[in-house]
C-alpha cells in the first residue's frame, strides 16, 4: 500500500497564498498591499514568486486591472473555505487563553469615530494590550465582508440586512446650529421651512447625494431641502464654518454639544429636534467572531 505524500507549506507559502487571497478579493494590487501593510512591488514580487513555485499563472495583469486566470479562481474558492476553517481553529483556541489576540480591522463613519471610538478605545486598547486594531473612517457606504473588515459602526436603521447588529449608545439628537453672529444679522426663524431664506452648510453623503434635513415637533415630521453656498461631506468642517459664522449647519448635539456649552454656537429652531436610532457595531453573523470583538462591543456598550 503506497503513501501519498504531503505537500509541506513553509510560512512563506502560507503568507503568500494568504496575500493572494487579499490580491484576489480586492482586484488591485496597490490596495491589497495597504491591506497588508507592504509595499506593492514587494506584493508584486510575491505573487511572482507563488506562480513561479506553482508553476502556474494565478493572476493576470494589466496596467489597470488585476483578474484571476481559471487556475487563479479555483484556487482562491479552495483557499477561503481553507482559511475560513483555520480562521475558526485559531479562535477556538483564542477562547482559552486569559486575553484575546488578534487584530480587528472596523470600518467606522465619522460620527461613529468621534463620539465612540474615541471614547471607548483607549480602554480596550489598555484591556487588551495584544489586540491590534486598525480604524478606516469613511462614511461611504462599504461591504464590509469584500472589504476584508471585521466589523462596522452604522446609523440604526442604514445597518445592510443579514448582519448582526448591536445597538451600542442611547437614540441620538440631531440639531441645526449656527452662531449668535450669524443669527444676529440673519433672518429669524421660527419654522423648518425659513431656513429656505438662510445659508445653510449642504452636506453631501457617504452615498453622494446632498442630505435633506429632517425636523420633528410633536410628531410632525418635515424633511427640508436646504439651500446653501457652500456644500461639505464631512462634519467636522461643517461645524468650524458654523462656528466662524458662514451659515448653519447640521449635525448631531454631542458633536457640538462644547461649542453649545462655550456659546459658540446655539440650536437653531429647538423644538424641532428629532431624535432618530442609535449607533449599532455590524458584522458578518456567518463567520466565526474574529478574537476581541466581542470584548470591544461590550466596552462600547458600557460607555454608551
Amino acid at each position: 500500500m503506497s503513501v501519498r505524500p504531503t505537500t509541506r507549506l513553509s510560512r512563506a507559502d502560507l503568507a503568500d497564498l494568504n496575500s493572494f487571497l487579499v490580491v484576489h478579493r480586492l482586484c488591485s494590487f496597490t490596495q491589497a498591499a495597504i491591506e497588508l501593510g507592504i509595499t506593492t512591488s514587494a506584493l508584486s514580487h510575491a505573487m511572482r514568486n507563488l506562480e513561479a513555485r506553482l508553476g502556474v499563472r494565478l493572476l493576470n495583469r494589466t496596467s489597470r486591472t488585476v483578474s484571476p486566470t481559471e487556475a487563479g479562481e479555483n484556487l482562491a474558492k479552495r483557499l477561503e473555505i481553507g482559511f475560513l476553517e483555520i480562521g475558526g481553529a485559531l479562535a477556538d483556541v483564542n477562547r482559552h487563553r486569559d486575553r484575546p489576540v488578534g487584530r480587528l480591522r472596523l470600518n467606522v463613519l465619522q460620527d461613529g469615530a468621534r463620539l465612540m471610538l474615541a471614547k471607548s478605545l483607549p480602554k480596550f486598547l489598555h484591556n487588551y494590550p495584544d489586540i491590534e486594531v486598525e480604524v478606516a473612517v469613511d462614511d461611504h457606504m462599504v461591504d464590509i465582508v469584500a472589504a476584508g473588515f471585521d466589523a462596522g459602526i452604522r446609523f440604526g436603521g442604514t445597518v445592510p440586512e443579514d448582519f448582526v447588529a448591536i445597538k451600542i449608545g442611547p437614540p441620538l439628537r440631531w440639531v441645526a446650529v449656527a452662531s449668535p453672529r450669524y443669527l444676529h444679522r440673519s433672518a429669524p426663524l421660527n419654522v423648518p421651512e425659513d431656513l429656505k431664506a438662510h445659508n445653510c452648510i449642504q452636506i453631501r453623503t457617504g452615498q453622494g447625494v446632498i442630505y435633506r434635513w429632517d425636523f420633528e415637533k410633536d410628531g410632525e415630521r418635515r424633511t427640508i431641502e436646504v439651500p446653501g453656498q457652500l456644500c461639505v461631506n464631512e462634519t467636522t468642517l461643517g461645524i468650524e464654518i458654523a462656528v466662524a459664522s458662514g451659515g448653519i449647519t447640521y449635525c448631531l448635539e454631542d458633536r457640538v454639544r462644547e461649542h453649545l456649552h462655550h456659546g459658540e454656537l446655539q440650536v437653531v429652531l429647538p423644538d424641532w429636534t428629532p431624535i432618530e436610532p442609535a449607533f449599532h457595531i455590524y458584522y458578518p453573523g456567518h463567520r466565526q467572531v474574529p478574537p476581541g470583538l466581542r470584548e470591544l462591543i461590550e466596552i462600547l456598550r458600557q460607555d454608551g
